[in-house]
């Protein structure tokens, strides 16, 4: 369960420098992540869920296509749908794409900001921790049956938090 551990550990981490929430997928194939975390606030969620934002948002199109890092700023001219327009009348001004891993199996996590864009630093450190779970997560067979449970279940419990 040390795996397990280290990837809390770095989700929390995650959370403090995302302080309006991010999304992460992991290990994508086809177009279905074996493990989604997602912290934004539930308004927010609800809202990209509803008008199906998934479908064209420039930042997850930008992941499946790429690896690196850019900012929702330079990914703007590719919102036709608004994404990013909707996601700031939610307070989610700044965000950024990190994308990484192969063609088979890409994993990627954008995060968000209300009121600046992210320095240098933060970028760098939030595409170490992409890369420390993506690399974590790697191989689901090589997981034990019950550290996989968990993480599935965290992936559950991260995205779908409680309303209470």
């Amino acid at each position: 369960m040390a795996g397990q551990a280290e990837i809390q550990n770095k989700l929390a981490a995650l959370m403090a420098l995302a302080p309006m929430g991010f999304a992460m997928a992991l290990h994508v194939r086809f177009t279905t992540p074996t493990f989604l975390f997602q912290t934004y606030d539930r308004k927010w969620l609800d809202v990209y869920t509803k008008r199906g934002y998934v479908m064209s948002d420039p930042a997850v199109h930008w992941g499946f296509e790429n690896r690196g890092v850019r900012t929702w700023t330079e990914l703007a001219y590719m919102d036709t749908a608004g994404v990013f327009k909707a996601a700031a009348e939610h307070n989610l001004n700044y965000g950024l794409i990190c994308a990484l891993g192969n063609d088979t199996s890409p994993s990627f996590c954008a995060c968000a900001c209300d009121k600046r864009e992210f320095t240098q630093e933060e970028t760098d450190e939030i595409m170490g921790h992409l890369n420390d779970i993506h690399a974590l997560t790697d191989n689901l067979q090589s997981l034990s049956p019950e550290t996989a449970a968990a993480l599935k279940e965290m992936s559950v419990l991260y995205t779908h938090p409680s309303d209470s």
